[in-house]
């Protein structure tokens, strides 16, 4: 039995959400599956993934096939680095507590970079809020001077009728 490390797609039309899983080969895409590894959520930014390392690590090391997705997902958390450092263990290249540090300092080194895209991220929403609050404040701003340059013209429109309709009385009285 070859078994894969998979997406199986959950949620809704247009808003998918999926399981890492290790099912069967043979199985359906979202059919049964031998364990639930974690999930992957598309829809937000920067996309949300929570994985079981170990257990993903596990399943590798006993010959666990990734999709291509499931790939990039497990080298994104590092299950993949894990892997290949558990090897180094195995063959005696490196000890535990030197993989284990190592490990560490990507975990750390990534996580830093997760924060600062976040962090642009909402920056830039910043920006864009503050953007498009000041091009309003401008067509407020020509809006009311409109207004204003409405009401003087209307009062000096009123102030000629005045004076037409004093002189109209004027020259009916004479």
């Amino acid at each position: 039995m070859s078994v894969k490390i998979r997406l199986q797609r959950h949620g809704k039309k247009n808003k998918p959400f999926f399981w890492i899983v290790a099912a069967d080969a043979r199985s359906t895409r979202d059919g049964r599956y031998l364990e639930k590894l974690g999930t992957y959520n598309p829809n937000t930014n920067p996309a949300t993934i929570d994985l079981d390392v170990d257990g993903a690590v596990k399943w590798l090391q006993n010959g666990a096939q990734p999709t291509d997705t499931a790939k990039a997902i497990l080298s994104y958390k590092g299950a993949l680095l894990k892997n290949h450092l558990a090897g180094g263990v195995r063959k005696g290249a490196l000890t535990q507590e030197q993989a284990a540090e190592k490990f560490n300092a990507w975990l750390e080194e990534k996580g830093a970079k997760v924060t600062s895209k976040s962090e642009g991220l909402t920056k830039a929403q910043a920006d864009a809020k503050a953007k498009a609050l000041a091009a309003e404040k401008a067509v407020n701003e020509a809006r009311i001077a409109a207004a204003a340059k409405v009401e003087e013209v209307a009062e000096e429109v009123a102030e000629v009728e005045a004076a037409v309709e004093e002189t109209t009385e004027e020259t009916t009285a004479e």
